[in-house]
């Protein structure tokens, strides 16, 4: 039984100096699943090229390797059990809202933290009439301001780069008034605005139009996988059966519709494998998508396959499409 993400190694690579190279200081995100590779596996690639690497919660840290990093950054707020000592002193946590700094005041956290600052997205962050008082309650508890976070939406039809652009221009502006104050709410032209869902060429422009600011791209999606062509996920297949028309089968005995083969895929729920969002299947053999006998359970989903059409041996390799955010392999292949 094996899920398994093959990588084309050169091509993946070579993606990853041409972005890293065009964006000085990146900050890479390894988080939740890993983006498919796993978190260990991209904190090692990640060492090679960061000085700062962005987790999603504390209790990614210890994937991580915090001493091979300047700094770590906890891009989701904490609550005060998660951010009890003792935690690696390179971390800087994230603050959205006073409630969040109570919390880890109450948890004896004293290290810096990040600012995060409202956006389109409507969850975590500050809006610009909080954020004065935000950044005194900060100081005023003992804790550095490391940084602002802005986290917008995903750049689709919808929501373009111009948008996030503009979104980053108003907070500058908000920003820059905060400098003007003396002393209540200041934000040093220093502490930089750290973004994300910014390709290069639109990021570079902000930076050029804002020589008086610092700015930091983190980037998840985009630097890990790419344009996806250099990404194969596929799945073994374990068995099957020859069935007639209305036998039942499966967990739940459901009668399979024609004369055909039922055919075993090592892959499932527990991989994070499910049907596709309009309830299909998410596997492909010869060009065709084989048909679900049942929802994926565990570690193996069943297809069915009506007679006359091509049947994937026992061995064969079943493509899978799916996510890699939210899909958990069991093997990690290099080519």
């Amino acid at each position: 039984m094996t899920l398994r993400l093959t990588v084309a190694e050169d091509a993946w690579r070579a993606h990853l100096h041409e972005l890293t190279a065009a964006v000085p200081g990146l900050v890479p995100v390894v988080k939740g699943n890993g983006y498919g590779f796993g978190r260990a596996q991209l904190a090692d690639v990640a060492a090679g090229f960061a000085r700062s690497i962005a987790v999603g919660t504390v209790h990614e840290v210890h994937d991580i390797g915090a001493d091979r990093f300047h700094e770590i950054v906890v891009l989701t707020p904490v609550l005060a059990a998660a951010a009890r000592p003792p935690l690696p002193g390179n971390i800087v946590l994230t603050v959205g809202s006073h409630a969040h700094v109570d919390a880890l005041v109450d948890a004896g956290w004293r290290g810096a933290v990040n600012v995060k600052l409202a956006s389109a997205m409507r969850r975590y962050g500050a809006e610009p009439a909080e954020l004065a008082s935000l950044v005194d309650h900060v100081r005023a508890s003992g804790l550095e301001v490391r940084r602002a976070l802005f986290h917008p939406p995903l750049v689709t039809g919808a929501y373009t780069s111009r948008d996030v652009v503009d979104a980053i221009t108003a907070w500058l502006e908000e920003l820059d008034s905060l400098d003007s104050l003396d002393g209540s709410g200041r934000l040093d032209p220093s502490v930089p605005l750290s973004t994300s869902h910014l390709d290069t060429a639109a990021f570079a422009a902000l930076v050029a139009a804002h020589p008086h600011r610092r700015f930091e791209l983190r980037l998840g999606t985009a630097l890990w996988h790419g344009d996806k062509s250099m990404l194969h996920l596929g799945a073994d297949v374990l068995d099957r059966r020859e069935v007639d028309a209305a036998t039942p089968a499966g967990y739940r005995g459901l009668p399979v519709p024609t004369d055909g083969t039922l055919v075993m895929i090592g892959a499932g729920s527990a991989h994070g494998v499910a049907p596709l969002a309009d309830g299909s299947s998410p596997f492909h053999f010869a060009r065709r998508r084989l048909a679900l006998h049942e929802a994926p359970h565990m570690h193996t989903s069943m297809a069915f396959v009506p007679a006359g059409e091509p049947v994937p041996a026992i061995g064969d390799l079943v493509d899978v499409q799916r996510p890699l955010i939210t899909t958990l392999v069991d093997e990690l292949v290099w080519r």
